[in-house]
């Protein structure tokens, strides 16, 4: 209390100058018009700035939720693209779907919690497994393009061989305009390229040439998106085209992740058995 009324009698004036202005400034301000607007022009823009900000970090909190939303679409679409048994030629899809075509694949979303790119053989970890329906030999894809197969699983986790892998992992892979298909290999050089094999040098390529997966395997449906050609030369031991390939993927950046369960598989697998059958016969 003594220091208040040392303080207010040492600075007595100061204090009631600062006073009268202040009553100065509340007379100006509520009796003139002009003011009036310029005070609640700038408690408007006070009060956007501060709701801004409100629904900013409302948003925020949103995110996880907007994106499993985006997810659960996305894996919609992807079954509506990819998983359904029918040919791109018009006049032959009602047929497909009428003798009993229907769903092929389906797929699971999930997350990577492990994954590596700097060894020869790569591998990573996918936040799903048994319960999910995951089991190996099912192959992964990620948003942009391919990522992997799944070689092991627990009732939890699964474990994925990444398409950078040497010599463990090859991919049936075709040329979108032309049709031709060979096999992609990663050669252990760079994680953004793998190599396209066994393409016959007489067919035309261009840097740019988008390249897919063929289908004609159960571990990844028709269509999906693989990369680019990013360059191309005859392989001399080969007398085929040696196409480098730039992955859409970024492998080193691999987040969400999708694995593709093919429902037919089981009676694909049945089918082809026969023919073993038929040539173990034969001989």
């Amino acid at each position: 209390m003594g220091f208040l009324l040392r303080l207010f009698s040492k600075n007595g004036l100061f204090v009631f100058f600062t006073f009268l202005q202040l009553i100065a400034v509340v007379l100006i301000f509520s009796r003139n018009s002009m003011q009036q607007s310029w005070i609640a022009g700038q408690t408007a823009a006070f009060n956007s700035w501060v709701s801004g900000y409100i629904d900013e970090g409302a948003s925020y909190l949103k995110l996880k939720q907007i994106n499993e939303q985006l997810v659960a679409q996305n894996k919609m679409l992807m079954e509506q693209v990819y998983g359904k048994n029918v040919t791109e030629i018009p006049q032959f899809r009602k047929v497909h779907d009428t003798i009993g075509g229907g769903q092929i694949y389906t797929f699971v979303d999930g997350d990577i919690i492990f994954n590596s790119i700097n060894r020869k053989d790569n591998y990573f970890t996918i936040n799903r497994g048994k319960r999910d329906g995951v089991h190996p030999q099912m192959g992964v894809m990620a948003p942009n393009g391919i990522a992997g197969i799944v070689i092991n699983s627990t009732n939890s986790y699964s474990l994925a061989q990444s398409v950078l892998s040497l010599n463990k992992i090859k991919i049936n892979a075709a040329l979108k305009k032309s049709g031709y298909f060979g096999t992609l290999t990663w050669r252990g050089e760079d994680s953004r390229t793998m190599h396209l094999s066994d393409i016959p040098k007489y067919v035309p390529l261009q840097v740019g040439d988008t390249v897919i997966t063929d289908g004609k395997s159960a571990i990844f449906p028709q269509g999906i998106m693989i990369g680019k050609v990013a360059g191309y030369e005859v392989d001399s031991k080969t007398g085929f085209w040696d196409v480098s390939v730039e992955l859409t993927e970024k492998m080193g950046n691999l987040s969400k992740v999708y694995v593709v369960k093919h429902l037919k598989k089981a009676e694909v697998k049945r089918i082809q058995d026969t023919l073993q059958a038929t040539i173990n016969r034969e001989k």
